[in-house]
C-alpha cells in the first residue's frame, strides 16, 4: 500500500519519469532534465560504487548494488536500527530513447551522477 501510495505520488509529480524499484530498498531519485540531456541523482550512501551496475536500455536506465552492514566497534549489538541493508535495483524510464546516448557517471559523496547526453531533437 505504501509503496503504491510512493509511486502515485512519483507519477503526479514527475510525469515524465517512471520510477520503479524491485526490493525493499528502494533508493531515493531526484531526476533533472539539463540543457544537454538528463541527470540521474541518486542517494547511494554506503554503498561501493565498484559494486554498482549501471544499464542503459530503451527509456530505461537502471542501477542495481548492495548497501552492506559494516561493523563499528568489536563486540558492538544493535540497539535501533534505520537504515536499510541490502540489494537493491532501481529502474528510472525517461521520455525519450537513450540506446545511442553517451553517459557519464560520478560517485561523490554517496550520490551516484549519471548523466545522459541527448541530441536536441529529442523530447
Amino acid at each position: 500500500m505504501a509503496r503504491d501510495l510512493v509511486q502515485f505520488m512519483q507519477s503526479f509529480f514527475m510525469p515524465g519519469a517512471r520510477l520503479a524499484c524491485a526490493t525493499d530498498w528502494c533508493p531515493a531519485t531526484d531526476v533533472y532534465r539539463t540543457p544537454n540531456g538528463w541527470l540521474v541523482k541518486m542517494d547511494l550512501a554506503g554503498v561501493n560504487p565498484d559494486e554498482l551496475q549501471i544499464r542503459v536500455a530503451g527509456r530505461q536506465v537502471s542501477v542495481c548494488g548492495v548497501r552492506r552492514d559494516m561493523r563499528i566497534e568489536e563486540g558492538q549489538s544493535h540497539y535501533q536500527m534505520e537504515i536499510a541493508y541490502s540489494s537493491f535495483h532501481r529502474t528510472i524510464e525517461l521520455p525519450c530513447l537513450l540506446d545511442q546516448a553517451p553517459i557519464a557517471t560520478e560517485y561523490r559523496d554517496g550520490m551516484l551522477l549519471v548523466r545522459i547526453q541527448i541530441e536536441e531533437t529529442q523530447p
